[in-house]
């Protein structure tokens, strides 16, 4: 049986460090990254199911949730989502590695004691910055299962979703 020391020392150990996290959503960038590219061109902007909506407008949510969330997530300024402006798989794309590059940016620039603050994030989600975190990249493996629909319904291999490297 462990004593109250060996106890308290395990209670205040942390579960994913804020390194440990980012890494972990940066791998889930990848993979959607990935089928990104795999998505037939022809069928990016127009192709659906059951009324959902296209592959990019799946996409430009998360890059405009994404964007404008990270600024938020930093400094507690909410600014309307940003909309994507793309009329090609390459230009999404490119707009992919633009705000993967500044989700690394301003990771670091976050205090770890901001992750436990209350925010309403864009005046309409309210929680702690670590829930909305959470959320991003929640809400980006959401809409990549749909995604992921699609190309199945195209009878294409999606890329193996357990292969974030």
């Amino acid at each position: 049986m462990e004593n109250t020391t060996q106890i308290e020392s395990s209670q205040n150990q942390t579960f994913l460090s804020s390194q440990q996290l980012l890494d972990h959503w940066q791998a889930h960038r990848r993979l959607t990254r990935r089928l990104i590219e795999t998505f037939p061109d022809d069928q990016f902007f127009t192709y659906s199911l059951g009324g959902m909506r296209p592959c990019a407008e799946l996409i430009a949510e998360i890059l405009g949730m994404t964007g404008a969330g990270m600024e938020g997530v930093r400094s507690g300024q909410w600014d309307a989502f940003q909309t994507m402006d793309a009329s090609s798989k390459e230009e999404v794309l490119a707009q992919w590695d633009q705000v993967t590059t500044q989700i690394d940016t301003i990771w670091p620039q976050i205090p770890s004691s901001r992750y436990q603050e209350v925010d309403l994030a864009f005046g309409l989600y309210e929680g702690t910055i670590y829930w909305f975190i959470l959320y991003l990249i929640d809400n980006e493996i959401h809409h990549r299962a749909q995604a992921y629909v699609y190309l199945r319904t195209l009878g294409i291999e999606p890329p193996a979703f357990w292969d974030r490297s």
